[in-house]
């Protein structure tokens, strides 16, 4: 029999200023890199980009209706930095200010909580192109400084904030293989863009601690992972399983719940790996007050048999593949999304369980699951039931990850609308409701408006 989420559970969607926005050049906005990125030939599905999007820039207000419609009690969005400082580091554009201003007051005037993250991939391109971007340190001083300004000219109304989504895609895809902005393809530089990405989280999570306490706001950092079988329950699988979970998610999360990478990736990369200075390691541990997850999907995990490749694909998010040795590959009888991700609630599950182990019971956000479905047209993108399939299982199991203990206190499912699917351009759809690209309507889904039930009733339709 179905019973209700906890009382006060955060129900809620998610966008991204890049996939979102458009408005490219408008408001004192800068390029980003990923303006950069899109047009470059050949990065993205069909020359595709941001500059239009889905044109909330000009339609937040329509948008806002539009969740209130379907019951959301939070929206998760993020802020563009190169609207707010187009160079990155200097002061703060008073259009940019304004804009975001708006859309939170209509947030609120329509009883929707706003979620910001302050750092969804857009970095500032004068950043990346003067200061080689995330491998360069004198990051952490210009993320402390945009997070200040953002922290004074919203956190009267904000209340809790993210300060990166997905560090390990800005890592691995943005600097280890190049399918995502700034493009660049390395087996080192990976390790220091992440290194730096953690310092900046710190930072700005310390600042928010320190200056703007009497907010009263929470902060924390969102981390994306997949879950990890053991293709058998052999010893030397179950060990691959945890190594793939450690080179993926503990990679970003020790430091900030234990102080320093894990150990497995201490000795597998030596010298490789950069170390944390006694008052950096100060600074970064205890820096969340939130578990921030982002999850899609789960693989199989065995020690690679002699001769036998790797999984190195974007879709296997495999990390550093040859610095974790570690094949991955999918049970036949799995379902997959239009991404190619395998459906396994159960990983959710399981994951949400290992986290809780790991991190010593945090309270924990869902901050983003969400399914792409393959919609040719509006009549087959309406009626989306392989999406809300997904998100009634994913919440079930989420579900009895809480019956079993787990601190799981909110869920936001990617994504409020289509939008620009990075790489992929508008190829692939993720959103509860429908985005027409040529006259920009709006339709809720059949997922959206079962969400919209499951809200009603505090899941207890799931």
């Amino acid at each position: 029999m179905s019973k209700e989420f906890p009382k006060n559970f955060v129900w809620g969607s998610a966008t991204a200023s890049y996939q979102i926005e458009g408005a490219s050049r408008e408001g004192g906005r800068a390029p980003s890199i990923w303006d950069a990125f899109c047009d470059t030939p050949g990065k993205v599905e069909e020359g595709h980009n941001g500059d239009v999007a889905c044109d909330h820039y000009h339609r937040f207000e329509e948008d806002v209706k539009m969740m209130q419609s379907l019951g959301l009690k939070a929206y998760r969005f993020s802020i563009a930095w190169p609207r707010i400082q187009p160079d990155g580091k200097g002061e703060a554009n008073q259009q940019a200010i304004d804009f975001y201003n708006r859309l939170i007051d209509c947030l609120l005037e329509h009883g929707i909580e706003p979620w910001v993250t302050l750092y969804h991939w857009d970095l500032p391109l004068s950043l990346q192109i003067e200061h080689d971007g995330w491998l360069n340190k004198d990051m952490v001083k210009y993320f402390e400084k945009y997070a200040r300004i953002c922290f004074e000219a919203f956190g009267d109304r904000v209340k809790n904030w993210i300060t990166l989504n997905e560090p390990w895609c800005s890592a691995v895809l943005g600097y280890g293989i190049g399918a995502h902005a700034p493009g660049r393809v390395s087996a080192d530089e990976p390790y220091i863009a992440a290194h730096h990405l953690l310092l900046s989280h710190a930072r700005a999570y310390r600042i928010y601690k320190t200056e703007f306490a009497h907010q009263g706001g929470t902060i924390g950092i969102t981390n994306n992972c997949d879950f990890r079988y053991p293709l058998t329950d052999s010893t030397e699988d179950r060990a691959a399983a945890e190594r793939s979970l450690e080179f993926f998610l503990a990679w970003f999360a020790d430091p900030v719940w234990k102080g320093d990478y894990p150990q497995v990736m201490r000795q597998r990369l030596g010298e490789r790996l950069p170390q944390f200075s006694p008052d950096e390691r100060k600074e970064i541990l205890g820096s969340s007050d939130f578990f921030g997850l982002n999850h899609y999907s789960t693989m199989m995990a065995s020690e690679p048999k002699e001769g036998q490749e790797q999984v190195s694909d974007i879709a296997g998010n495999g990390g550093m593949i040859d610095d974790q040795n570690v094949h991955l590959s999918n049970d036949p009888a799995w379902q997959k999304t239009h991404m190619g991700w395998n459906i396994v609630p159960e990983g959710c599950r399981d994951l949400l369980k290992w986290i809780d182990q790991r991190y010593d019971h945090p309270i924990i956000y869902i901050t983003e699951n969400g399914c792409a479905c393959d919609e040719p047209d509006k009549e087959s993108a309406l009626n989306d039931v392989m999406r809300k399939d997904f998100y009634e299982s994913y919440l079930r199991g989420s579900r009895n990850a809480i019956e079993q203990g787990v601190d799981l206190r909110g869920y936001f499912a990617w994504s409020l609308m289509d939008n620009f699917e990075w790489s992929f351009g508008y190829k692939r759809r993720f959103g509860m409701c429908y985005v027409d690209y040529e006259s920009l309507e709006r339709t809720p889904k059949s997922s959206a408006l079962w969400f919209a039930e499951a809200i009603k009733q505090n899941g207890e339709n799931i």
